[in-house]
Parts: C-alpha cells; sequence; structure tokens
C-alpha cells in the first residue's frame, strides 16, 4: 500500500515541481475515485502523523449552510479563498452556488484562476509593477472578470497608468475604512482625490463598486453605522453618476450591476442585514466575502457564530449551525512525567495565535473506535514541532496513542499543509486536497 505522506508548505509543491518524484500517488492530483481505492484510513495508521485532515460531511453540511443564509438574503456569495488556498474546494464553493471566489493577492488570483475560476473580488488594493503584471495577463482573457480596490489617488494614478499603457480596463471598487481601522478611505476629502483621480483616467479605470471590510470593529453598533455609511457612499456616486461606465469588460459594452460588498467571517449576518435592502437606483451585486464557514474552527468562529446564531432571524431559522471540519491528528510520542505528555503536533502544524489546539478524540491503534478525551487534558504550551499536554496520573494514555485536536482559526493550520486528506465517518481518505500557498 502506498503510505499517504503529508508534505508542508516548506517544501515544493509536487504539481508544479516535475522533479520532486517518488513522493506517492496521491501526490499527482488523483481523481476521487481512485484515492478511494487505494484504501487509505486515519485509525489504521495509513497516514503520517501529524496531519491536517477534514471531514467530508461536515463540509458539504457547511457548503449548503452558508449558501442557504445568502439565498434568504437575496445576496451572493464570494468566500474569500485566503483562508483555503486549495482550488478543489473553491470548485465545490462555485458549484455549491457562489458568485466568486475572494482573493488578497496577485499570486492568489493567478492560482485561482489557473484551476479555472472566472470571476475574482481581490479584497486588497493593487500595488507594485509585477504584481499588475499578473493581473494584466490574466485579464487578456475577456472571460475572466476581476476587480481589486483602491483608497488613494497615488494608487490610482499608477494603476491608471499601468492599465492604460497596455491599453486594458481595470474594475476597481472604492474601499471605504474606519478611523483605527486597516485600509479604506477615511474621510470625503479622501473620496475626494480618489473619485478625481479615477477621472483621470477613463480609458483604464472602471469605477465598479463599494468595499468594506467590517471585521476592525468588534461593537455591533458601530459596524451597523459603517455599513450604513457605505450604502449611503453607494447611493451618493450612483446618483452623480460615477457607475455610468460600468462595463462588462474589455470587450463588451452591455452594463454589469454595480458591486456592493463586504463581511468577514464573523460579521456576514449583519452586512447581509444592512445591505441586502440596498436601492441605488442601478443593478446592484451584494456580495457577501467570509471565507472561514467552510471549515468552521471551535475557537473564534465557533465564539462568533454563536453570537450570529443568537440575533440574526435567518439564522435561527435554519435550526442547525457550522460545524467545525478540520482537525490535527498527531501521537503521543512521550510522557517523561507525572501530570504531562509530549505530543507530537507544534507551531509548524497548527495555528496558535487564537488559541492553542484542544485535545478532542484519543485512539488506541487496533482499538474499536476513538473515544472523547477526558476534559482535563488540554494543550499548555507549543514549540515547533512539540505539545504539552496536561494530564493527570492513572489517566489511560501511553505512548504511540493518536489524539485529534480541534483549531481555532483555520486560515494559519492550512498555510501550514500542502496536501490535507478528507475523510468520511469511517476515517477513510474519499480524496486529498492541495493547497497552494
Amino acid at each position: 500500500m502506498t503510505n499517504v505522506i503529508n508534505y508542508h508548505s516548506d517544501y515544493q509543491n509536487p504539481l508544479i515541481d516535475p522533479l520532486n518524484k517518488g513522493l506517492g500517488a496521491f501526490q499527482q492530483a488523483l481523481p476521487a475515485a481512485e484515492i478511494k481505492a487505494h484504501n487509505w484510513n486515519l485509525l489504521r495508521e495509513d497516514l503520517s502523523l501529524p496531519t491536517a485532515v477534514l471531514y467530508e460531511e461536515r463540509m458539504t453540511h457547511n457548503l449548503q449552510w452558508m449558501q442557504q443564509f445568502v439565498t434568504e438574503y437575496g445576496v451572493k456569495l464570494a468566500p474569500h479563498g485566503k483562508t483555503t488556498m486549495a482550488p478543489k474546494l473553491f470548485a465545490r464553493q462555485l458549484a455549491g452556488g457562489a458568485w466568486g471566489i475572494t482573493l488578497a493577492t496577485a499570486h492568489q488570483t493567478r492560482v485561482a484562476r489557473q484551476h479555472g475560476v472566472q470571476r475574482v473580488i481581490m479584497a486588497n488594493q493593487l500595488v507594485g509593477k509585477q504584481n499588475m503584471a499578473i493581473i494584466s495577463d490574466l485579464l487578456a482573457d475577456p472571460s475572466f472578470a476581476f476587480c481589486c480596490l483602491v483608497d488613494s489617488a497615488d494608487g490610482v494614478d499608477q494603476l491608471g497608468a499601468f492599465f492604460q499603457a497596455r491599453k486594458q480596463e481595470l474594475h476597481v471598487l472604492l474601499e471605504l475604512g474606519p478611523d483605527g481601522g486597516r485600509t479604506g478611505i477615511r474621510n470625503p476629502q479622501q473620496q475626494e482625490a480618489v473619485l478625481a483621480a479615477l477621472a483621470r483616467w477613463p480609458e483604464s479605470l472602471v469605477l465598479a463598486g463599494v468595499e468594506v471590510y467590517e471585521g476592525v470593529l468588534k461593537e455591533e453598533a458601530d459596524i451597523r453605522s459603517f455599513l450604513q455609511h457605505a450604502v449611503a457612499c453607494a447611493k451618493q456616486l450612483a446618483k452623480d453618476g460615477r457607475f455610468a461606465a460600468r462595463t462588462a469588460g474589455t470587450t463588451s459594452s452591455a452594463a454589469q450591476p454595480v458591486i456592493l460588498t463586504g463581511a468577514g467571517s464573523a460579521w456576514y449576518d449583519v452586512v447581509a442585514e444592512e445591505f441586502a435592502k440596498t436601492d441605488i437606483g442601478l443593478p446592484l451585486d451584494v456580495v457577501l466575502r467570509p471565507g472561514c464557514y467552510l471549515t468552521h474552527d471551535v475557537g473564534i468562529y465557533r465564539a462568533a457564530q454563536a453570537q450570529i446564531q443568537t440575533r440574526n432571524p435567518i439564522a435561527r431559522k435554519m435550526r442547525t449551525e457550522l460545524l467545525p471540519a478540520l482537525q490535527l491528528w498527531a501521537y503521543v510520542q512521550s510522557i517523561p512525567e507525572t501530570g504531562k505528555a509530549i505530543i507530537a503536533l507544534g507551531k509548524r502544524d497548527a495555528a496558535f495565535d487564537a488559541g492553542l489546539p484542544l485535545p478532542a478524540v484519543h485512539y488506541r491503534p487496533g482499538n474499536p473506535a476513538p473515544t472523547a478525551t477526558p476534559a482535563h487534558w488540554q494543550l499548555t504550551g507549543m514549540m515547533d514541532q512539540h505539545a504539552y499536554l496536561q494530564i493527570t496520573e492513572g489517566d489511560d494514555i501511553k505512548v504511540g496513542d493518536m489524539i485529534g485536536f480541534d483549531i481555532s482559526h483555520p486560515c494559519l493550520t492550512f498555510d501550514k499543509w500542502r496536501q490535507i486528506a478528507v475523510l468520511d465517518p469511517q476515517h477513510q481518505v474519499v480524496d486529498v486536497i492541495q493547497t497552494f500557498f
């Protein structure tokens, strides 16, 4: 049997490195049916641990849950792809009804386009010659729809000059930002300067809509006020004819809807409530951009989702919740003293910025099935490749046992893995996801 070996992100990706040979058949992007034929099973120790795994049924549930949620509000979904950087997952999200994919960099956009994504919101400024060149090359295909953000006259002028020289048209979204936040226009003077700069480049830049990221704010009242400001801005821009040049692309004069977009993974329900009712007098696509819903977690996003389930009537009506679909499995490798076990899992393997991984299931190879871990087991610290598990004298734990850990903040776990096995309820490998960080 070919052993599934999980390579971390510091290895060459075999999909783009033909010299990297002999590392296992699964690395050649095998179809799911062929992967199933290998009969790999996590509990049979067919995977090299530590390893990240995804649970198929939970991902499917989360995919359907979010699509139902946005459908109830009559808005569109462009999940943030930076969370997973996994084209197979992008494809599933798009097949499930997503309008497009959100990304953060030119590199990420190129990866998505190379794997068939046709519509991208780059929720970031496009700065720098080589980054602009990447997007310019992608825009040579008129079927590719792309827009990025602008929040400064300097940035607009740089984009305008570059794409005018290329005789191309770039669609941009006006980004608004709150004081003390991240990027984004802060006041009317800055906004007028950006609009004046856009007017200098009518042949190369098209104002496509308005964008916000509300996640830098913490209080619901502040977030609603900020979103209402964005709605008012979009209405005024429409009234002033600023979207008049919005077209479908470089080769078509057919008008496309204006875009009004926001929403990270914590406040997407509030964004839906504030944006869905917007009327600017022009066709409008309201686009939400949560990224972490597909795998969810047991930390920051579970806490955020609990608030959504409480405050949002649509979420309450759906009577189900998002489910954590990503786990990390590792061996107990040492029990050097009373009250402490050392786990072969570390900062190179799992996110730790929003809380340490939480032990969830315990399995001893050869036993019938995993069991829940005792409530008092918890990680107290992590190093690069080791984690400290607090236990109690007399606990049933041995070197060679396997422990499955839930995580907080999936974004910073995905980026540590090049391949992630997808498991069915019996822990059989039914697919392997490749990431491209």
